[in-house]
C-alpha cells in the first residue's frame, strides 16, 4: 500500500523534446483528418474531446503535458509555470467527470502563459467566460462543480489522454471535429506524408468535381462486394 503520495512531481526540462519550428509550422491550418490519414488512420482523441461551443477550433502547437488527481488541479496550474509560447497544455484527469478541472480564470492565466490551447478528457465550466478569454479549449463537456489544488498531480510525464498515450513535444492539432496527436519520434515522417495526403485529396476533389457518377474506384469496392455476396 502506497501510504502518501507526492503532491506534486515535475519532469527535469533539462532536454525536454521540443519540434522546431519548421516542423510546427507544418501543421497550421491542416485538417485533423489529414494529419490522422497521414498515421494511417489513428492518433485522435476520444471523440467526446470537442471545442467549447463558441470558442476557437482551429489550434496546433507542442504538447506539454499533466496529469491531475480526481477532483484536483494542481497539476494544471503547475503546468501554467513550465508553459512556453505556443505550448498545448494537455491535462489528463482519467476522464473524470465529478466535477470541472477548469474554467474562465485558468484559460485566462493558460493564455497570459502564452499557451495555444488547452486540452482535457475532464470538464469544463464557467464557458461564457471561457469564450471571452478567447483561447481554444477542448474538452468532453462541462459541469459547473469545483475542484480543488492539494494534488497529487504531475507535470511533463508521459500520459494517457482520451485513450492516446501524449508526451510532452508530441505535435497536437485540433479543428471541429476532435484533437489528433503526432508523437514527437513520427514528426518529420508524418510531415512528409501529409504532402501525400494533401495531392491525393486535391486530385479526388478534383476528380468528383469533374464526375457526373461515383468515382471508379467506389464503383469497383462496390461490384466486388456484391460479388461476394456480402
Amino acid at each position: 500500500m502506497i501510504e502518501k503520495l507526492p503532491n506534486l512531481t515535475i519532469a527535469d526540462p533539462v532536454g525536454r523534446n521540443r519540434p522546431t519550428s519548421d516542423q510546427i509550422a507544418a501543421f497550421a491550418d491542416t485538417p485533423t483528418g489529414f494529419v490522422a490519414d497521414a498515421m494511417d488512420g489513428v492518433g485522435a482523441l476520444d471523440y467526446r474531446i470537442k471545442p467549447v461551443p463558441g470558442t476557437p477550433d482551429r489550434f496546433h502547437g507542442p504538447a506539454l503535458t499533466c496529469w491531475v488527481g480526481p477532483a484536483d488541479i494542481l497539476g494544471l496550474l503547475a503546468s501554467l509555470g513550465k508553459a512556453e509560447p505556443g505550448d498545448v497544455i494537455m491535462a489528463a484527469t482519467e476522464a473524470w467527470t465529478g466535477c470541472a478541472v477548469l474554467g474562465d480564470r485558468v484559460a485566462r492565466m493558460a493564455q497570459i502563459a502564452g499557451a495555444t490551447a488547452i486540452v482535457t478528457d475532464g470538464l469544463v465550466r464557467d464557458r461564457a467566460g471561457i469564450r471571452e478569454v478567447g483561447l481554444p479549449v477542448f474538452a468532453a463537456g462541462a459541469h459547473p462543480n469545483s475542484p480543488h489544488s492539494h494534488g497529487p498531480g504531475s507535470v511533463g510525464l508521459p500520459i494517457l489522454l482520451g485513450g492516446v498515450p501524449v508526451s510532452t513535444g508530441d505535435i497536437v492539432v485540433g479543428d471541429e471535429d476532435g484533437v489528433v496527436v503526432v508523437p514527437f519520434a513520427r514528426i518529420g515522417e508524418v510531415i512528409a506524408r501529409l504532402e501525400i495526403v494533401r495531392e491525393l485529396e486535391r486530385k479526388r476533389d478534383d476528380d468528383l468535381s469533374r464526375q457526373r457518377k461515383l468515382p471508379d474506384r467506389i464503383q469497383a469496392l462496390i461490384a466486388e462486394a456484391e460479388l461476394k455476396g456480402v
